[in-house]
């Protein structure tokens, strides 16, 4: 590997720590936005975001690319498909932070890899192979654990797990066509009447609207959730573009060990055996699909070197 190629790949590294690192730490920013509710945060988050990505779209000149992004009917349903996907997610997120079961919604991020294996099987017709089954299996069974002992479906969990699934299938679907600053812009920007809407009733309500009634600090905290979304975003692309597949995949679950750590140590959320159990299933599922993984790459990269190699030599002999 040449010190080119090192340092792009150092890059790369920081920068996907970076993403991570920062969405493992944003339920200790969603605590600093009470007495907003998730509703609320989610419907500020949604036109701040907005804002704040018509403000890069301007900086870096981007306004005639992301135009021809919007003339393109089906790039704009599917983003905006990807944008109602993801509100659930980010709504179910910070509900679980304000109400005490961020260890529940840590849970969710580390089935995602798994569920999104299986969203392969059922969407994309994908055959798995032996030791992906094994995952799959296995993460069935800590389910059925952690139901057992919490006396009911983790249903905060799955919810996250499908919705964050589901929103990485839908965006396959543009491939490279969407920059991540023109994807969060139209996700947003078709999200963003039923933002205004929501907040209109949440106004309309007894308590009102917690921005500009809570004083100055949560009313910035508030105006930055536009950022903070934004730049975990722009971080995972930089990686994107930088990383091995195989590589960017083991950095995912940064982000859910910070948000486990987070529940149990700040939030002294209860951790029970049965929790426990569940966890520890979960991490054996990971650690088997991530050996899959690095193993078919491994296996990839022989293939590739062995035809290139019988390339060379039917070239030679001619």
């Amino acid at each position: 590997m040449s010190n080119e190629d090192q340092g792009r790949a150092r890059a790369g590294l920081l920068f996907a720590v970076g993403a991570y690192g920062l969405w493992g730490f944003l339920p200790v920013y969603f605590l600093l936005l009470q007495p907003a509710g998730a509703v609320e945060i989610v419907s500020w988050r949604i036109l701040w975001s907005l804002v704040f990505c018509a403000i890069l779209l301007a900086a870096t000149r981007s306004f005639r690319r992301f135009a021809a992004l919007l003339r393109d009917r089906r790039v704009v349903a599917t983003m905006a498909l990807a944008g109602a996907t993801i509100v659930v997610n980010w709504t179910t997120f910070i509900f679980a932070t304000l109400s005490g079961h961020l260890v529940e919604a840590a849970l969710g991020y580390f089935i995602n890899p798994v569920v999104t294996v299986l969203l392969g099987v059922v969407v994309l017709r994908e055959r798995l192979r032996v030791r992906q089954w094994v995952a799959v299996g296995i993460s069935v069974a800590a389910i059925v654990v952690i139901a057992v002992g919490y006396g009911q479906m983790p249903w905060i969990s799955l919810i996250l797990a499908f919705s964050f699934g589901t929103y990485g299938l839908i965006k396959k679907r543009v491939g490279g066509r969407v920059d991540a600053v023109g994807g969060l812009t139209l996700e947003t920007l078709a999200m963003a009447p039923f933002a205004a809407i929501a907040l209109v009733v949440v106004g309309a309500q007894g308590g009102g609207l917690a921005f500009g009634s809570s004083g100055l600090p949560q009313a910035a905290a508030i105006v930055g959730t536009g950022v903070i979304t934004a730049v975990p975003l722009l971080f995972f692309a930089a990686a994107a573009s930088r990383l091995p597949l195989s590589t960017l995949g083991l950095t995912q679950y940064l982000a859910p060990i910070l948000q486990l750590v987070v529940g149990t140590a700040l939030l002294h959320e209860p951790m029970t055996t049965s929790r426990w159990l569940g966890f520890a299933l979960i991490w054996v599922a990971l650690a088997v699909l991530s050996a899959d993984a690095l193993l078919e790459n491994r296996a990839q990269r022989g293939l590739a070197q062995s035809a290139a190699s019988s390339r060379i030599a039917n070239e030679t002999a001619r």
